[in-house]
């Protein structure tokens, strides 16, 4: 159980604690960002690429990766001192897609990593929260060499509901990632109010 802390002769506040999903195509920056912010250390389930899977791992354009997520990264960030997210990245490539339902459960939202160099990699992790409701934000990685677009240019590329968040970051910078999960717990919550909303209305 984790407890925040609390003012001298306050009781201690036990936080909320949420799960969010970080998603996106192979070599998007998935590990990075939970590398970045987490504030314990991440628990990684990397292996290295091998010969065998070089005919179904298309490293184009993420040519010096050599490790990959099989089934998934986790961390932890306290927001608030009531506020606690979880943050489980998913696995990126095709044949470890099964793990992304059971990953998925509980989860409150998710962000969607993607790559201008690669941009149709983060197709399948949208299509994925679209189907299912899961609320969710896109977070357009900002790689060194990488061509920079328009939001708007992106936005059209990836066909996003106006409603969905879409937002440049930098994986390797916390305070960068930060404003993405507050994004995208800020866009679950007014998503919860408006699903609400419409039952009551």
């Amino acid at each position: 159980m984790i407890f925040g802390r609390s003012e001298r002769g306050k009781p201690p506040v036990e936080p909320v604690t949420l799960k969010i999903l970080v998603a996106g195509g192979f070599g998007v920056g998935k590990t990075t960002l939970v590398g970045a912010v987490s504030e314990i250390r991440p628990l990684r389930t990397e292996e290295l690429l091998t010969e065998a899977g070089r005919p179904v791992d298309d490293t184009s354009g993420v040519e010096g990766k050599n490790t990959t997520t099989v089934a998934m990264d986790f961390g932890r960030i306290t927001l608030r001192e009531d506020l606690v997210l979880y943050l489980f990245g998913t696995p990126g490539q095709e044949r470890f897609w099964f793990m992304w339902d059971e990953l998925s459960e509980g989860a409150l939202g998710a962000v969607v990593l993607a790559d201008t160099r690669r941009l149709e990699d983060c197709f399948a992790a949208v299509d994925y929260f679209e189907r299912r409701s899961i609320p969710f934000l896109v977070g357009v990685n900002c790689f060194e060499g990488a061509p920079r677009y328009p939001i708007e240019d992106v936005r059209q590329a990836l066909d996003l509901d106006e409603g969905v968040p879409l937002l440049m970051c930098d994986a390797r910078d916390r305070e960068s990632v930060k404003e993405a999960l507050i994004g995208v717990v800020q866009h679950a919550m007014a998503h919860a109010a408006d699903r609400r909303e419409t039952v009551t209305g």
